[in-house]
């Protein structure tokens, strides 16, 4: 009995199928742009809209909002670490856009990516208009040529001023030297939360195809070879863990197919690998789909290799020359990384060894080419360097939020010799703060204590002044809490590394002591009522503390060690009051950015998935008093 026609075995049909538009060889005209903008400036705003009205989502897909910060992170903290890829198509012209971190400490990140684009779009806000990191990578930018496109965002708020807004962003590239093509620079008024933009400032306010319109015309299409073998540099690395390594980069010449076999070459010429590439992917809105074939100008992900990192080249095998990688500006900061070697040490963390410390921070510069990791000569210990604090900060999250443990020392800028002069330099920061006039006077003297040096002073509108200074790196760490203290909370300081400059001599820290824990145990709300007058409490009551850990800031400038966890005493006489009525103040507590810019030399914060905590350097008084009377404190 028949029971139909036969069917196909199962196994002769293709387990995975391509879409479409990924079997062929796209050969549409292809524009390389980066979007470059201060923190806060809408950004990655604007790109979530340019992403929306080029049809590159579904009506009814869900998108969240700022798509572009997919760190977790990212959308903690509402700043862009990484840098990203996306892609949007507009009249039959592949648009790749890279949205940058606008934080000075991830400048790292924008100077690898420049040499992926052909043309930047400068979003400036236009009340704040144009700030230090803006300064920093258009300044980059334009030393590679690209040429600008200015939009003023915001340009619907209340203190808007597009108008000074203008004239600041042309002496600003006139400063940077900019050529003369690069100054007749195109802008546009936007408003990116709404979706908007135009040549006019009275424009009809439709949607962002004025923009688009000019992207196509103002940036050159990309000047490559397609006849030549394929290569490509490495710029942006990540891991998957179904792919493994993922290189993402531009490809500068020919182009490759599937399964193509390929070397990797370091910067002086010598093969790191051989492989194939198991791997490519296009860029489509927010996926990265696999493709057969890709082609010069366009920028793609490829898979496959198993030890090329940033900024080496992968070539096809007749290829015996790296291609030219961005130099990256070198760190300013180091901190040392070390073992938890403390008392609550490894019951809160599941990776607490040396080796594992060791492990990961190595793999974090294989992705991350801003930071260098080299052995301490102390034991168990990294020397950890990066742009600023902000930037190792985020390091450290990660890594308590992967379950490990460590203690962090305090940051040092690093110096350096002239070696013309034979003068030792130190590295200085231009800072840029906006601050109501009545807190202007206490920011100026504390600065001019930090061996600031003011250079501009100017009203901003709305009753506040802006401030402009040069300043030692090492005279702003720390000083951060202290300004928003100062000023109330309603200042804004803005910081960026401007150069080496000879060394200024002794900075004064810290003024206050430490109130540190003279016994192990739990606190108790009877003790920590009678040490609040001795200074600003960090724990509460029933907090684990241990010997040598930091629990409070004493009113006075030495260290004081107290007895947190003492107990009230048992009488067969009935007490007046009652414990009930023993009111705490709220401690102080940090968050790890605070405990960091916050410690001594002496000092040590203790960073676990689960708490940060701030302790001596040496726990045992003895050690410390001892180390105090020889003058040494490593």
């Amino acid at each position: 009995m028949s029971l139909g026609p036969e069917l196909p075995a199962r196994a002769a049909r293709p387990l995975w199928r391509p879409r479409k538009e990924s079997q062929v060889t796209t050969v549409m005209d292809i524009r390389n742009i980066a979007i470059i903008a201060h923190v806060d400036h809408g950004k990655t705003t604007l790109v979530d809209q340019l992403l929306k009205q080029s049809g590159s989502f579904r009506d009814n897909q869900h998108v969240a909002e700022r798509a572009m910060d997919s760190n977790d992170l990212e959308r903690e903290r509402g700043i862009t670490i990484l840098a990203k890829c996306t892609s949007v198509v507009w009249k039959d012209t592949r648009i790749n856009i890279i949205d940058t971190p606008g934080h000075a400490d991830f400048g790292g990140e924008v100077e690898r990516i420049l040499s992926m684009v052909d043309g930047a779009v400068v979003l400036v806000d236009s009340a704040e208009g144009a700030l230090p990191q803006t300064k920093f990578v258009v300044g980059k930018a334009l030393a590679r040529g690209l040429r600008p496109i200015v939009v003023v965002n915001k340009i619907d708020r209340g203190d808007a001023r597009p108008d000074e807004v203008h004239n600041e962003i042309f002496d600003l590239f006139a400063a940077l030297g900019a050529n003369d093509e690069q100054l007749d620079f195109p802008m546009l008024y936007a408003s990116g939360r709404q979706g908007w933009a135009d040549l006019e400032i009275d424009g009809p306010r439709k949607d962002l195809s004025p923009l688009f319109d000019l992207i196509l015309r103002h940036v050159p299409a990309p000047k490559v070879n397609k006849d030549a073998p394929f290569a490509m540099v490495a710029t942006i690395l990540e891991n998957d863990n179904f792919l493994g390594r993922v290189l993402t980069g531009r490809v500068e010449q020919g182009s490759a197919k599937m399964n193509m076999p390929v070397h990797v070459l370091r910067p002086d010429g010598s093969v790191v690998e051989t492989g194939r590439l198991t791997k490519l992917l296009s860029f489509r809105g927010l996926d990265r789909v696999p493709v057969e074939e890709v082609e010069a100008g366009d920028i793609v992900a490829v898979a496959g290799l198993s030890e090329a990192t940033i900024p080496e080249t992968i070539a096809a095998l007749e290829v015996k020359e790296p291609l030219a990688s961005t130099p990256v500006d070198p760190p300013t900061l180091s901190m040392t990384f070390r073992l938890n070697d403390g008392p609550l040490g490894g019951r809160e963390g599941k990776k607490v060894t040396s080796r594992q410390i060791r492990d990961r921070l190595f793999k974090e510069t294989e992705g991350n080419i801003a930071i260098r990791v080299s052995e301490s000569p102390e034991s168990e210990a990294f020397e950890v360097a990066g742009r600023g604090e902000l930037q190792l900060g985020v390091l450290i999250e990660q890594m308590r939020r992967e379950g490990f443990e460590l203690t962090i020392g305090r940051p040092r800028v690093l110096f350096r010799t002239n070696e013309e002069t034979g003068e030792r330099e130190e590295p200085f920061e231009e800072v840029l703060i906006d601050v109501d006039e009545p807190y202007s006077g206490v920011v100026v003297e504390k600065m001019a204590l930090r061996k600031g040096l003011m250079q501009d002073m100017q009203p901003s509108g709305g009753g506040k002044v802006r401030l402009t200074f040069q300043i030692p790196s090492r005279g702003l760490i720390g000083y951060h809490g202290e300004f928003l203290t100062d000023t109330r909370g309603s200042g804004i300081m803005n910081r960026l590394f401007s150069g080496y400059q000879p060394y200024v001599g002794p900075i004064a820290g810290r003024r206050n002591g430490s109130l540190i824990s003279s016994e192990d145990g739990a606190t108790t709300q009877y003790s920590l009522f009678s040490l609040q007058d001795r200074g600003t409490l960090f724990v509460d009551a029933g907090e684990k503390v241990y010997v040598g850990m930091i629990i409070g800031e004493h009113s006075r400038e030495n260290d004081l060690e107290v007895n947190p966890i003492r107990e009230k005493k048992l009488t067969n006489i009935r007490a007046a009051g009652k414990d009930e009525a023993l009111l705490l103040i709220p401690p102080r507590k940090m968050n790890l950015e605070q405990a960091i810019a916050y410690i001594e030399d002496d000092e040590l914060v203790e960073v676990t998935p689960s708490a940060v905590r701030i302790r001596k350097r040496y726990l045992d008084p003895h050690e410390r008093k001892k180390r105090e009377r020889s003058g040494t404190v490593d």
